[in-house]
């Protein structure tokens, strides 16, 4: 037996060891870029996370899920993040929102959005933030081992000069309208990346590109939200005092609308039911139920109950003039789907502003 098994020997080398493992903690800086648990721990949970959850679609979600019950939904857990749970551009923040919650599926709705104004002056500002979003959480979701992510682009990203109906193997055909091309270009590359993670890492990353997105719970804002809730809130305006009903540009683009809680529905579907590897569903309206600006205009004002002057302002930007997309893909797996009419939308969503008027965000 060597002096080396003696009892003082062994403690003095315990002490050393420890001694340079605590030195060896201290010199060099952990971080959260691989978890100590991953939600393979709890396989028999679904738990579902959902980014921009307090939002427009975030908030049809919610209500979708709460409000149906069935055996789908039974091993299932829902999270629904606002932007006071973290600055997902933040790197840091956003690991500790996946450290803490072990999501084994997310949704991704977080964006940096507006309307058409607001992308034309603000194009560096939507390009940067939407990368640094988008990068974290993919990113994220790659670390710890997320069965499956279902990211949102918009048909407002696909080229400005194609061919109608535009589908998902058009969205890299071109440039996009040069009014949007910030927003556009960062959400392009959620697709680019979705097929990457896939090739590399075998990532169950996929995209849902929605038409345009109209409901309870969006933005409101006259400036700087979408076509719809922007002409409901004028609308209401006008009516309050007696003055004429505006609508900037002529009136005369085409859109698919489609009500947020339809979207919800489909999007838990895609979530839960559909596969097809990194490839995107378009989840629109049937091209026949495309409406003018003007149309919308009208059928906000119908449910306003406004009898005033109805004016187009000409010196406005119209945008895009069309933006058709097919939905085919989509009635190949759900061909009997039936969509909230436009009217039926406006209607309801014209109801909820007016209730909720002082609360909601505009």
């Amino acid at each position: 037996m060597t002096s080396d098994s003696t009892p003082l020997r062994r403690i003095i080398l315990w002490r050393e060891h420890k001694l340079c493992y605590t030195n060896y903690k201290q010199t060099h800086s952990f971080t959260m870029s691989e978890p100590t648990s991953t939600n393979n721990d709890k396989p028999d949970e679904m738990i579902v996370l959902v980014t921009g959850g307090t939002g427009l679609v975030g908030a049809a979600i919610k209500d979708y899920i709460d409000s149906t019950t069935d055996s789908s939904s039974s091993n299932e857990r829902w999270i629904f993040l606002g932007s006071s749970d973290g600055d997902l551009r933040n790197r840091a923040a956003t690991e500790a929102i996946f450290q803490k919650h072990q999501p084994t599926h997310v949704i991704h709705l977080a964006a940096k959005v507006g309307g058409l104004f607001a992308n034309m002056a603000h194009k560096v500002e939507f390009f940067r933030e939407n990368i640094l979003i988008n990068d974290n959480v993919m990113e994220c979701c790659r670390i710890y081992k997320v069965t499956k992510l279902v990211s949102f682009l918009s048909t407002c990203i696909f080229p400005n000069e194609t061919t109608f109906p535009i589908n998902e193997t058009m969205l890299h055909d071109g440039p996009p309208h040069s009014s949007n091309e910030g927003y556009a270009y960062a959400k392009r590359l959620i697709d680019t990346m979705n097929r990457a993670y896939f090739e590399e890492y075998k990532c169950n990353f996929t995209s849902i590109i929605p038409t345009n997105v109209y409901g309870p719970n969006d933005n409101f804002s006259i400036d700087h939200g979408h076509v719809v809730p922007g002409l409901i809130h004028k609308c209401y305006l006008a009516k309050l005092h007696n003055t004429p009903f505006c609508i900037w540009g002529s009136g005369t683009p085409l859109r698919q609308f489609i009500y947020s809680r339809d979207l919800a529905e489909l999007t838990v579907w895609v979530l839960r039911d559909y596969n097809d590897d990194p490839n995107p569903i378009t989840l629109s309206v049937d091209e026949d139920m495309e409406v003018s600006i003007k149309q919308v205009a009208l059928a906000v004002a119908k449910a306003m109950d406004f009898n005033g002057e109805i004016v187009f302002d000409k010196t406005k930007a119209d945008g895009q003039f069309k933006k058709t997309a097919s939905n085919t893909k989509l009635r190949r797996f759900k061909p009997d789907y039936q969509f909230t009419t436009m009217e039926e939308g406006i209607r309801k969503s014209v109801d909820w502003f007016v209730e909720h008027y002082e609360t909601c965000r505009k």
